[in-house]
């Protein structure tokens, strides 16, 4: 996976501290957020099967990861059989160098984009730029963080934390054919981006694209977007590569008919998509390439537990419920992929090697409400709990555990703590000291009763048990 963002700081809580003092950060990020939720709770509400709608989504997903061999290779057939080519990628770099190649043959230094996360995943459009090769965003968010020198914040709303105000002045500081008088109206900001994206549209013979979701049984890839600049680019360019994580695969057209109904809604509060784009193999006049992500996605297969996360269909849902991300926001995160789901997905591509992806399994308050909103029932907070055991532990945190450990272990043992513990409650500290003290820099401890619950229990209830 591609490095970290640049300028982040070391972890998590360093980059969530540093958020959360900007009060006009937080404000952009409410107002999006709940305006999103409110919406999406709306739209679900018409639907009385969002249970078993719910239910069917996570059935599917398990039961295309746990045959993923059988239907890629079924894919693959598929896609070549319509005229198309595939091509496998172990890792960032070799996708890298697949899409640098595709594009250098065809003589081309400028690509147009669809919003894709996998791109971003793997730094392809800084890989491209180091071949002399200039990728443009097309999606109007991605746009704005592109012009910007910026970094998606959201998986739906890459540029959540902008308002308009600020995309205002980014399009009249970055963007060329800005109109004079431009104003920060949603309207004539849309209009700004779409005569400045049609000339490109019109030159441009290479695009690149994500896909939302791949048929095995077709070899079918598929698009939602709400623009209409994804279909510009799927359609008029000359060769379409499509990058892809090898997760996004459903068997069969059937399948593909329940996430249509499930992403709309989660994502955007919409009963049904504005553009949703297919097609299969390669159309007339057209060549069409198929780059098949891993990137660390097998590994990910292999643990019991944290594999659930690839379930995941980018809805953001988990984003816009979660009391972490709502005064974080995504940058803190360090990740293409922020948020709840980000949490558990990027320590387990990445893995925990860095300080950055050690702590990222600990950007929750494991309140649920993302396992609540995952319309493909991801339960995060298990994940969650999963990766912090695997996470590295100082050799303090290990020697406290194992003490605990002892303790808790033997009734006799975590009796005589609790009553000592209650004698001496006076002379123990607010703030701990020495490795204890990074537990009380962030919470209270809790206050010690005078008598422990098993005596209290003892002294109460025990004979009136017994009468009775």
């Amino acid at each position: 996976m591609s490095a970290t963002f640049l300028g982040m700081p070391g972890n998590f809580p360093k980059n969530a501290e540093k958020a959360v003092q900007d009060s006009h950060l937080r404000y952009n990020l409410r107002k999006a957020t709940h305006t999103i939720r409110d919406k999406r709770a709306s739209v679900l509400a018409e639907l009385p099967d969002w249970a078993e709608l719910r239910a069917a989504g996570k059935a599917i997903k398990d039961e295309t990861l746990r045959h993923l061999d059988r239907y890629l290779l079924q894919l693959e057939e598929a896609v070549t059989d319509a005229g198309g080519h595939v091509h496998w990628a172990r890792d960032a770099a070799e996708a890298n160098r697949i899409v640098t190649g595709l594009v250098k043959a065809t003589g081309e230094t400028e690509v147009v984009k669809v919003k894709s996360m996998a791109t971003q995943e793997i730094g392809l459009n800084e890989a491209l730029a180091g071949h002399g090769i200039t990728a443009y965003e097309t999606d109007l968010a991605e746009l704005i963080v592109q012009l910007g020198d910026d970094f998606p914040s959201h998986i739906l709303v890459p540029a959540i934390h902008r308002n308009r105000a600020e995309i205002r002045e980014i399009f009249l500081d970055r963007m060329d054919d800005a109109p004079e008088g431009l104003t920060d109206e949603p309207a004539a900001l849309a209009e700004a981006a779409r005569l400045h994206l049609r000339e490109r549209f019109l030159r441009s013979k290479v695009a690149i694209s994500g896909a939302n979701f791949m048929v095995a049984e077709t070899g079918t890839l598929v698009v939602l977007e709400s623009e209409g600049n994804g279909r510009m680019c799927l359609s008029l360019p000359e060769t379409l590569i499509s990058v892809v994580g090898i997760e996004k695969l459903v068997p069969t057209w059937r399948d593909l008919e329940v996430f249509l109904q499930l992403l709309p809604r989660n994502s955007t509060g919409e009963r049904m998509n504005p553009y949703t784009s297919t097609w299969t193999g390669s159309a007339e006049g057209q060549e069409f390439h198929l780059v098949l992500l891993d990137n660390g996605r097998t590994d990910v297969l292999a643990d019991e537990v944290g594999r659930q996360a690839l379930r995941c269909i980018r809805c953001s849902a988990c984003l816009n419920v979660c009391p972490v991300y709502e005064r974080a926001g995504g940058h803190a995160y360090g990740s293409v992929y922020p948020g709840p789901i980000g949490a558990i997905l990027t320590p387990q591509l990445r893995g925990m090697g860095s300080d950055l992806d050690a702590s990222l399994p600990y950007a929750s308050s494991l309140c649920g409400a993302c396992f609540e909103a995952c319309p493909v029932a991801i339960d995060i907070p298990e994940v969650l709990v999963h990766l912090r055991a695997e996470a590295p532990h100082g050799a303090a945190e290990r020697a406290g555990m194992r003490a605990a450990g002892w303790v808790f272990g033997d009734q006799a043992r975590l009796a005589t703590a609790q009553r000592l513990a209650s004698r001496l409650r006076n002379l123990i500290p607010k703030r701990l000291p020495g490795p204890l003290s990074a537990w009380t820099d962030t919470r209270d401890l809790p206050a010690i009763p005078e008598e422990p619950f098993r005596d209290w229990w003892e002294r109460t209830q025990r004979g009136e048990g017994e009468e009775r």
